[in-house]
């Protein structure tokens, strides 16, 4: 298991005020290969700029993501911030606006951390159970120099129904304070669920299902065997009537 930490080497982010708001002056910004941005936090107030989108866009791509510490420069005064949250256009990924935090060196803060997972489980490998991952970061608290890139953890030896927990990773508690709880699982190795058989009867039951159709069926052929032996009797009745008939007539002749 091991711990990647954040590297410190400084990266700058090119902003410039920004006076207008609105949609429009948004529009125009992103033409430039700028986004709107608000930098608020600390002891300043907030401030409207407009900063580098593809600056931006590198830093969020890295390593360290929204966790990234680098210089913002306000009034020709450089500041050191991280991104605290972005909008991006769902149809073309394009960034439209980031709010960017002030960062005090000496204050502690809470981020969240990605955690990674390398290695192939024994109990996959050997048992034949399946390998899930649960928690995929975590939150912890400490100076901005000292916020990890990620956490790392080795799950070659996690064998069949063993899981490792938060409380597992390798966090130096001098500098950096866990805030997830520790019992929560990050990652374990479980049983392979198989579909149970089906009792014989069960089985035996479903096989018979569809004779059912079959005797309907039967009973429309009887129900129709019926209706053509009534046809020749009716056809019988109108033959017999002329003969009847003409028996009368000659009886009225003589």
């Amino acid at each position: 298991m091991a711990t990647k930490a954040q590297n410190t080497e400084q990266i700058v982010v090119e902003s410039a005020p920004r006076a207008t708001r609105g949609k429009n002056e948004a529009r125009r910004l992103r033409q430039t290969g700028k986004v709107p941005a608000v930098l608020y936090g600390g002891k300043g107030g907030p401030v409207t700029l407009a900063v580098n989108a593809k600056q931006v866009g590198a830093i969020l791509r890295s390593a360290t993501g929204h966790n990234t510490l680098f210089q913002v420069t306000v009034s020709g005064k450089p500041e050191p911030a991280i991104v605290k949250d972005w909008l991006v256009d769902p149809a073309t990924g394009k960034l439209l606006h980031v709010d960017l935090m002030r960062v005090a060196m000496d204050v502690r803060m809470k981020v969240k951390v990605p955690v990674h997972t390398f290695g192939e489980p024994a109990g996959v490998k050997v048992q034949g159970g399946v390998f899930e991952v649960v928690t995929r970061e975590v939150e912890v608290e400490c100076l901005p120099s000292d916020i990890p890139t990620e956490f790392r953890m080795d799950v070659t030896e996690l064998m069949l129904g063993k899981q490792l927990r938060v409380g597992d990773l390798p966090i130096d508690p001098s500098k950096i304070k866990l805030l997830t709880e520790p019992e929560r699982v990050i990652a374990h190795v479980v049983a392979l669920k198989v579909e149970e058989e089906k009792p014989a009867e069960a089985a035996v039951a479903e096989g018979a299902a569809p004779a059912e159709p079959e005797v309907i069926k039967k009973g429309k052929k009887e129900v129709e065997g019926e209706e053509g032996a009534e046809a020749p009797e009716a056809k019988a009745e109108k033959t017999e009537k002329p003969e009847k008939a003409e028996k009368a007539e000659k009886k009225e002749k003589k």
